[in-house]
């Protein structure tokens, strides 16, 4: 039997979305690892997509940093000689009534022109969302539209309400911070781009606000 081979990923210092990339790449090699890493989000994005896979995700928190051991299930893992051996399997084109819509929302006003219009625009656009058929499956919010995620936000309730319907809200941990509004997020989750770019290229259809 041969042994395991184990890899540590020193995730420490940097940006999103460099820490779930190399995590996600030596993962799927592997099987199991190691990922250190210096900050909450960058805990919270690692341990989020290893446990998408099916991954097992053990912390350890040490003077160094906080270190992730992630294990697949072995029927995941197999070498990369191995995965090309097996019959590729194509997916079928998502029908108009399966594929998932996902609207991305990049500004806390709607439209181009006078801003106190643009209030009034996304106002009625979120509270529209819940009256109307199909409703999108996933809400991203990148640069300023994270605001509207946040404590102050003039839409607040329409967001809560369509996520409680069971609408996915993706926010951008980047933008937040930029902002400094990471503790004044009150609905969605915070988000990397790995998950939104990932979210966006699987999607049947994308809308941009």
């Amino acid at each position: 039997m041969s042994e395991k081979i184990k890899k540590t990923i020193d995730a420490r210092g940097l940006a999103c979305p460099q820490p779930v990339i190399l995590s996600n790449k030596a993962l799927k090699e592997t099987g199991e690892i190691t990922v250190i890493v210096d900050n909450e989000a960058a805990r919270y994005n690692v341990t989020r997509m290893a446990q998408k896979q099916g991954a097992v995700v053990e912390e350890e928190i040490k003077q160094e940093g906080i270190f992730l051991h992630l294990t697949l299930p072995a029927p995941s893992r197999g070498t990369e000689q191995e995965k090309s051996q097996k019959p590729e399997i194509q997916p079928s084109p998502p029908t108009e009534s399966s594929a998932a819509l996902v609207l991305v929302i990049s500004d806390d006003k709607l439209g181009k022109g006078d801003p106190e219009l643009g209030d009034i625009l996304i106002r009625s656009l979120f509270h529209t969302l819940g009256e109307v058929e199909p409703k999108p499956e996933v809400l991203i919010f990148l640069n300023s539209g994270v605001k509207l995620t946040t404590k102050s936000s003039k839409v607040l309730e329409d967001l809560r309400s369509l996520h409680s319907e069971g609408l996915e809200i993706l926010v951008c941990g980047t933008c937040l911070s930029f902002y400094n509004l990471k503790e004044d997020l009150a609905v969605g989750e915070v988000s990397n781009m790995y998950t939104i770019a990932e979210t966006i290229l699987k999607a049947g259809r994308v809308i941009n606000f």
